[in-house]
């Protein structure tokens, strides 16, 4: 058994259902969608995709692993990446604006930059810090978690977060 048979799915039938509702919502509001995910790596867009019909209210979405692509795609600057670095309120709010900016008709956005893990924490940064950012009409709100376990279940706990986030940011 190779060590990747060992792994969770990282989209659970919790994060399929609440991304089934996130959808419904956005559909009665008339809101699109649109993310922007790092340490996620596309898994909140696979998740609201994963319905069939989820192309009448999600835009599409952008992976900026690198802080390269945040720059280049998104719009975050070299200096909120050098100041701040890329797991931080200041980056998750540029990144989300530039997602929404980028995105035809002004769509509600939701960014998340985090530390996965197994490496790369620090005491101020530990692994399962994650960022959330979500840009609408009513404007930028971030918000961050720390998240226990492996790799994994990291990246699920965000996107569960992030779908939480992002039915809570939709106007009904």
């Amino acid at each position: 058994m190779s060590e990747y048979a060992l792994l969770s799915p990282p989209l659970t039938e919790q994060i399929l259902e609440r991304s089934a509702q996130v959808l419904q919502k956005a559909r009665e509001s008339g809101q699109m969608l649109v993310t922007a995910e790092s340490c996620t790596a596309g898994l909140l867009a696979a998740a609201l995709t994963f319905h069939a019909g989820s192309s009448d209210v999600v835009a599409g979405g952008f992976v900026t692993y690198s802080n390269a692509m945040k720059t280049a795609l998104l719009g975050v600057t070299t200096a909120t990446l050098e100041r701040f670095g890329a797991v931080s309120s200041e980056t998750v709010s540029e990144m989300a604006s530039g997602a929404r900016n980028h995105a035809p008709g002004l769509p509600v956005s939701l960014s998340i930059s985090g530390i996965a893990g197994p490496g790369g924490g620090s005491v101020s940064k530990p692994v399962g810090l994650v960022w959330f950012g979500s840009a609408s009409a009513r404007g930028i709100l971030t918000d961050h978690k720390i998240f226990p376990g492996d790799r994994t279940q990291i990246r699920s706990a965000a996107v569960l977060h992030a779908l939480n986030l992002l039915h809570n940011s939709l106007e009904t």
